[in-house]
């Protein structure tokens, strides 16, 4: 086919004239949160967070907790690595926490090869921006140390192997004593750098937490429901107790694309027939009572409600139960209108309708059979943490590591797998009863 040389100007100069008419096109605005009605979010414009596309663990997975002090509090990351062992146990996922007090960006990546990349992490969450933010009003200046900071991280990991969760910064409380700037402003420079981690993440192709817009809102109403003596970011206003960590463990396990499904344990009385699903072993159905013996446990916690201290509250104030943490009962063909559950020592009534949708046991009974077996595995996991934070921290970047590295890397990795072969001893089978009684009235 011929083509006059004026045919190809012609064309080449049509599309010249689109090109230019396409760039002065305004850019397409991006999408925003629903912010709540009230003048506290009004000044905020948190970008949309995309959901996970489907589960981003893979089995065996080695995963590498980073993150400032916050981090190395090592309580969101406690409830990540005791979640991970118990409830998906399948999955073989082992951690590493790495946190390290008043880090910046910058000065993770300055440690990240001798303190991290050399232990090989398959996927690494990150929580950075508290300390990068400076603690004032937002300025260009600031969020470009940290766009570069991230990038730079993030592309880090990606070359040594290992995907990303990047998570943003969390929220600061009414007051930070270390600050003169108002709330509002630093939590305004806060959700820009969070948005900042949006784009990198879009760019990228990486994973995003969205720590700070679940945090801010679960502060507010946190206030709301108990009063301000209630400090979801911190009595300092920057490092949360365990209910403030709770929702910052919940935007990981979200991010991670966990679908919250612990088991399911469904009872047909008609039949008098009850199975369950994997993980889960039915080995009987006699007198009302099933016997069930789990390979993987719910997520455990107990505490007041209103109090800032505790995990349990901080399941108030995130669909923690409802998205993450589900082991539920089912009961078919009941003819009774009500039935007393009896699950260890604790019992609820229900009526059959509730039971034939699914209760979340989970939820309904605070103290359960799986309590203490659940709570030596969240022990051991927190000894194991302490060791890593002693391993890099003390000894890696203490008098042993300047004298020998690599002598010091395989004298503390022995110790550490101590640790790891005393938590591995505590994650055992649970046998548990559940007695399904008819009530007269």
């Amino acid at each position: 086919m011929n083509f006059s040389l004026r045919s190809v100007a012609r064309t080449a100069g049509c599309i010249a004239l689109l090109l230019s008419f396409v760039s002065r096109l305004p850019a397409a605005e991006p999408a925003y949160e629903t912010k709540p009605d009230h003048p506290f979010f009004q000044k905020f414009a948190p970008r949309k967070a995309a959901a996970p596309a489907g589960l981003q663990l893979k089995e065996n997975d080695r995963v590498a907790i980073c993150g400032d002090s916050i981090t190395e509090q090592k309580m969101y990351s406690r409830i990540l690595e005791t979640y991970l062992t118990v409830c998906v146990p399948q999955l073989k996922v082992t951690t590493r926490q790495f946190g390290w007090g008043g880090e910046t960006g910058p000065g993770f990546i300055a440690r990240m090869t001798n303190d991290v990349l050399r232990f090989k992490p398959t996927l690494a969450t990150t929580c950075y921006g508290m300390n990068d933010h400076g603690y004032r009003a937002y300025e260009p200046a600031i969020g470009q140390r940290y766009r570069e900071a991230m990038e730079t991280l993030v592309r880090a990991f990606t070359n040594a192997g290992a995907r990303v969760i990047l998570g943003s910064p969390g929220c600061v409380g009414p007051a930070v004593p270390w600050s003169k700037a108002k709330s509002e402003d630093m939590n305004l420079n806060l959700c820009e750098l969070r948005n900042i981690d949006i784009e990198i993440a879009t760019a990228d192709g990486v994973g995003f937490a969205d720590v700070f817009w679940p945090m801010y809102k679960a502060m507010f109403f946190a206030t709301q429901r108990y009063g301000d003596v209630y400090h979801l970011a911190g009595k300092d206003g920057v490092h949360p107790d365990w209910a403030g960590h709770l929702v910052m463990a919940y935007t990981f396990l979200k991010a991670l694309g966990l679908d919250g499904q612990i088991g399911t344990v469904t009872v047909d009385l008609q039949a008098l027939k009850a199975t369950a699903t994997p993980g889960h072993e039915v080995l009987g159905f006699t007198d009302d009572i099933v016997k069930v013996t789990s390979h993987r446990y719910p997520f455990c916690a107990s505490g007041e409600i209103n109090k800032d201290n505790t995990i349990r509250s901080g399941m108030t104030l995130v669909p923690f139960n409802a998205e993450l943490n589900r082991f539920v009962l089912v009961v078919t063909n009941a003819t009774a209108p009500r039935y007393m559950v009896t699950w260890g020592d604790g019992y609820r009534t229900y009526t059959r309708e509730q039971l034939a949708k699914g209760v979340n046991l989970a939820e309904d009974y605070v103290i359960n059979p799986f309590t203490a077996a659940f709570n030596k595995v969240d022990e051991a996991v927190a000894a194991k943490e302490a060791y890593e934070t002693r391993q890099i921290k003390m000894l890696f970047h203490g008098d042993e590591g300047r004298a020998d590295m690599e002598a010091t890397v395989a004298l503390t990795e022995k110790a550490r797998q101590a640790y790891v072969d005393a938590l591995a001893a505590t994650v055992v089978p649970v046998t548990h009863t559940i007695k399904i009684a008819a009530q007269s009235q």
